[in-house]
């Protein structure tokens, strides 16, 4: 039967473990792509095809990229088509989609939100539209009741240095039992390449109100943001490396660097771009460990691959890949034993969208442990990862490299409110897995020691990890 109570869990244990201890836990999303003003403003949505797909431009992505490959029209994915016929075309894209996580999720998603069982299919089609719209009428359905529906207490959202958190400040205002953070995500501030980067400088001097004509302006800058943004209290930063190269540089050739930028110049040597990521990688890491912030690394990602869907629709549409670059744990480890030198190494966690750096980078982050509890963690399963496959993959090597039982666990990366059912999803794979480790008498039949395991990995090291709720 689809998705019934014990679906992705063979293994008695596993149902055990998942039904006592994973499923009543609350949820905290340290990392996402909601937005906070939408949040905030906590509308209501007219119809399923507004929260599921396409809210004015803004959507699941993971969904439009199926859509694609199932030949519909890029008005009824991210255009201005009729929601009903964007809403029958998902339909008919997901009876395609056996195996593909979207499936399961997507029935997840009707099932624990609006209490719907049907199968999502052409016949069901206009009976899942009339229930779910009928409910989405109601209060209930708005955005911070969506979220409260799934136990979720912490949603960290993903912020530019230059972004003045007035929503975020709002919503603190509010002292709601939610709690809506703000992380800091800098990737613009060493992004020389971009046509946009002498226009995102000047945004940054207007709001830190000084100067930026050297590098010592632009690092003074970016502490200053990071200072608001935790008095705002974001407790995390994410940095968007795509790609990463280790190279040191002098400050007379990062100030040589940052004034061609400044003056219009693009074609960067690979050396050029990589000292000037490194040494904004260095200053912020000290920035981070200053106020015992968590970084975030999400990399070998490709981004924007068609240039015809960035010029037609633009980015983060859904028209990203996973990158290959071969040499990555050797770089960052150059960069971790820098800052380690210099007494500036933060927590750390490390995400790849190749699985193959997986293992080299959960093995080179046990040479930085220390000082506290998993200093460095190996990222849950990220993006084209987040499959049951994918998650077991990445826990199998969290946990024959490093210490399972200290995981922070789950997050959506997600842009819809209706992403929260992934993390049960994950929680069933976690106590299967665990399950069949038992099974195999890897583990012992003690259902308190690892009942507490699955809490922790839940919620509970996420909670005392980041520090969101310490005054």
């Amino acid at each position: 039967m689809l998705l019934n109570e014990n679906f992705l869990m063979e293994s008695q244990w596993g149902q055990k473990l998942f039904h006592q201890f994973a499923k009543e836990e609350p949820i905290i999303d340290y990392h996402c792509h909601l937005e906070p003003q939408t949040i905030l403003e906590n509308k209501p949505y007219e119809n399923l095809t507004q929260i599921w797909l396409n809210d004015r431009g803004a959507g699941d992505h993971y969904k439009w990229r199926l859509m694609r490959a199932n030949g519909v029209p890029e008005e009824l994915i991210s255009g201005d088509g009729d929601d009903y016929e964007k809403f029958l075309a998902f339909v008919q894209t997901i009876e395609k989609a056996p195996g593909n996580p979207i499936y399961e999720w997507s029935h997840l998603e009707l099932r624990r939100y609006f209490n719907i069982d049907l199968t999502i299919k052409k016949e069901n089609a206009s009976e899942i539209w009339y229930q779910a719209n009928q409910k989405l009428q109601t209060d209930a359905y708005r955005p911070k009741e969506l979220l409260k529906m799934m136990k979720v207490k912490v949603v960290c959202t993903t912020d530019d240095p230059i972004d003045d958190l007035v929503a975020h400040e709002a919503l603190a205002k509010e002292k709601d039992s939610l709690k809506v953070l703000p992380t800091f995500r800098p990737d613009a501030s060493w992004g020389i390449t971009d046509e946009h980067f002498g226009e995102y400088m000047r945004k940054l001097a207007q709001c830190t109100h000084q100067k930026i004509e050297s590098f010592t302006d632009l690092t003074q800058a970016l502490s200053k943001r990071v200072t608001y943004f935790h008095e705002k209290g974001g407790r995390l930063a994410d940095q968007g490396l795509n790609t990463y190269f280790y190279q040191k540089a002098s400050e007379t050739e990062l100030n040589t660097i940052l004034t061609d930028a400044l003056q219009g110049k693009r074609d960067f040597s690979k050396k050029e771009t990589a000292q000037f990521k490194t040494a904004i990688q260095l200053h912020l890491m000290k920035c981070y460990h200053q106020y015992n912030w968590t970084m975030q690394m999400h990399m070998n990602a490709l981004r924007d691959d068609s240039a015809t869907m960035k010029q037609r629709i633009g980015i983060n549409v859904g028209g990203d890949s996973m990158g290959d670059q071969v040499n990555l744990a050797s770089n960052l480890v150059a960069l971790f034993s820098d800052a380690q030198e210099q007494a500036i190494l933060p927590k750390i966690i490390l995400y790849s969208l190749n699985p193959a750096d997986w293992l080299p980078l959960a093995t080179a982050m046990q040479s930085f442990q220390g000082e506290m509890i998993q200093k460095l963690q190996l990222g849950c399963a990220w993006w084209f990862n987040d499959t049951c496959e994918g998650m077991r993959n990445q826990l199998t090597v969290m946990a024959q490299q490093s210490l399972l039982a200290n995981f922070t666990g789950m997050l959506t990366d997600s842009r819809s409110f209706l992403s929260y059912p992934r993390h049960e999803y994950f929680r069933r794979v976690l106590c299967q897995l665990l399950g069949e480790w038992v099974d195999q008498g890897r583990l012992p039949e003690d259902l308190t020691y690892l009942g507490k395991i699955v809490k922790d990995i839940c919620y509970g090291n996420a909670y005392h990890y980041f520090g969101f709720f310490e005054e």
